[in-house]
């Protein structure tokens, strides 16, 4: 027999969180990482390098290269997107920038897909709220609307989201096309054409960007869910899951021929080592990748744990993002990625937290609001009085931090970043203000500080702290570094370069790089210090003589050599 929900929940706690509001928290967490900004090492600026082979026709579309090395992850689609979003662009558009352009619709598509996936969830019989005997219990609708806000909330609070769902890499288009895959696999029982069409991009997108295998799990996993539904239910409820179930076996089969078809599948599977230091970085990486959706997402499997060990059939608004949070989890810990792997439990992590609201006491939810206030005001602080130390000197610990982490770094003051940091600043203040004395029984109400403050320290980070950042992780001071060595360079040979230096070298130099080999004929070798013991294996040392090294200012293994050949001049 099945146990009553745990969620007893008001309609007056399913107030509307206003769209206006959702709306700019929204837009305020997708554009700073997108705008401004130079590509970072070495995974940004890695992808970035196959895309702008792609534009410029320098390589196939369906076996890109650079400099004759294949890609790090055996994706396809991430690259086709920023090679054809460079193509299109107009002119007065820089290359780098519209690389980002449909990497920003993605992670716009995913906040959109994540938010629909739970309001469906939230749809599902077994996840409604009890029944008063004299009525005032919220109505479905309402009820899956504030449902979605809070997990929507969740996902934005997420701290590893910031960084990886900003970047131009498959691991950013996976993310989206999870969030697809989720929608369409939890909408299928409600609608018909639009979830099938995102349930469809979604598989071909993960096969396509290099998870075929997390695409295959992901589908039969589901339609398992489905197929075997066997709870109480009219047989018209029936016949949709398993409609919804066969369909979701239909697309998975048709992915996998496609992933056939194109030779994607690979094998990467790495355990990890049997060391402590091993696992204690994973269970760092979990602690705080996760944070704050994996504590609300334990809760709710704890309060709901009938609806999972006790009833005919678990409920599919738990076992759907069970099942997604548990393939991403096992891709984690079999990885060498790990952290981009956990990226694609976000979604699905952020879901099963939106259910924890209903049950949460008011002591919990008021833990989570002030360590989260302090937690965020503290980070905002610090970043404020390091951004003050850097452009006035005082205090002065922190800028000598800086002086001694970044040098050569030379801060500026701009007046639009300067704006808008301290209107995020005052916004979070406002919304401090608000959350203590206004809308206390709205059951998104303890996810509204985790989301602001992390939108908060986001943008402060992507404005004050932009200039430094993008000194310390791009690839623009080595190659600058390194051209002061090049004299009238254009043609260049490089040996044990990794991928995102060729691609800096391209970009930022805007060099024409080629393989050393005892054949080649450019004036200049780039050299990475770690490979220099090989550099005789390749070519001859009696043509070449070091003209100097060039490190990057933030990472000393970051060090190139520069070699002048011997016998010609440099052109």
């Amino acid at each position: 027999m099945n146990q009553p929900t745990p969620a007893i929940v008001a309609q007056g706690a399913v107030r509307r969180l206003p769209r206006s509001a959702l709306l700019l928290l929204c837009i305020a967490y997708v554009l700073p990482g997108f705008v401004g900004r130079a590509p970072w090492k070495s995974a940004d600026m890695t992808a970035f390098g196959y895309m702008a082979q792609m534009a410029r026709g320098a390589t196939e579309w369906l076996s890109p290269r650079l400099l004759d090395l294949p890609p790090d992850v055996d994706a396809l689609l991430p690259y086709w997107l920023g090679g054809w979003a460079m193509r299109l662009a107009p002119g007065w558009i820089t290359p780098d920038f519209a690389a980002r352009i449909p990497f920003g619709l993605l992670l716009t598509l995913t906040l959109v897909a994540t938010w629909y996936a739970s309001y469906y969830l939230a749809r599902s019989p077994a996840a409604q709220p009890v029944a008063f005997a004299f009525g005032g219990e919220a109505l479905p609708p309402d009820y899956a609307r504030a449902m979605a806000d809070g997990s929507l909330l969740a996902l934005i609070a997420c701290l590893g989201l910031a960084q990886l769902s900003h970047e131009t890499t498959p691991a950013q288009a996976q993310l989206c096309f999870v969030a697809l895959t989720f929608f369409g696999f939890t909408a299928l029982p409600h609608r018909a054409l639009l979830p099938l069409v995102s349930a469809a991009l979604g598989l071909t997108g993960l096969a396509l960007s290099g998870a075929p295998t997390i695409a295959a799990l992901l589908g039969g996993g589901s339609a398992a869910i489905y197929l075997l539904e066997r709870a109480p239910a009219p047989a018209a409820a029936r016949n949709k899951s398993l409609r919804a179930g066969a369909s979701i076996a239909l697309l998975s089969a048709l992915v996998v021929l496609l992933a056939s078809a194109l030779d994607l599948w690979r094998w990467r599977i790495e355990l990890p080592q049997a060391s402590w230091a091993e696992w204690r970085s994973l269970g760092r990486l979990l602690l705080w990748f996760t944070w704050p959706a994996w504590p609300l997402a334990l809760w709710t499997l704890w309060r709901w744990r009938h609806q999972l060990v006790q009833s005919a059939t678990p409920s599919r608004h738990l076992t759907l993002p069970l099942w997604f949070t548990g393939v991403a989890l096992a891709a984690t810990f079999s990885t060498a990625s790990a952290d981009r792997s956990l990226l694609l439990a976000l979604p699905a992590l952020a879901a099963l937290a939106a259910f924890a609201l209903p049950t949460l006491k008011r002591s919990v939810a008021a833990l989570i609001d002030w360590f989260t206030l302090l937690f965020f005001s503290g980070c905002a602080f610090t970043i404020w009085v390091v951004w003050i130390a850097m452009q006035t000197g005082v205090p002065s610990q922190p800028a000598a931090n800086v002086a001694r982490l970044a040098p050569g770094f030379q801060p500026s003051f701009s007046l639009f970043p300067f704006v808008l940091a301290t209107a995020a600043t005052l916004a979070w203040a406002w919304l401090v203000k608000w959350r203590v004395g206004r809308h206390r029984a709205a059951i998104w109400k303890s996810l509204v500080l985790p989301a602001g403050g992390a939108v908060l320290c986001f943008v402060l980070l992507m404005t004050l702290w932009l200039p430094l950042l993008d000194f310390a992780r791009s690839y623009a001071p080595l190659v600058r570094r390194a051209m002061v060595l090049l004299q009238a360079p254009g043609c260049a040979e490089t040996h044990g370069l990794s991928r995102g230096q060729i691609a800096a070298f391209q970009f930022h130099g805007h060099l024409t790089l080629k393989p050393a080999t005892a054949a080649a004929s450019c004036p200049w070798l780039i050299v990475s210090q770690d490979a220099l013991p090989t550099l005789p294996e390749v070519v001859d040392p009696a043509n070449w003589r070091l003209r100097g090294s060039a490190q990057h200012p933030t990472d000393r293994d970051e060090t190139v050599l520069i070699f002048q050949r011997v016998a010609a001049t440099p052109r």
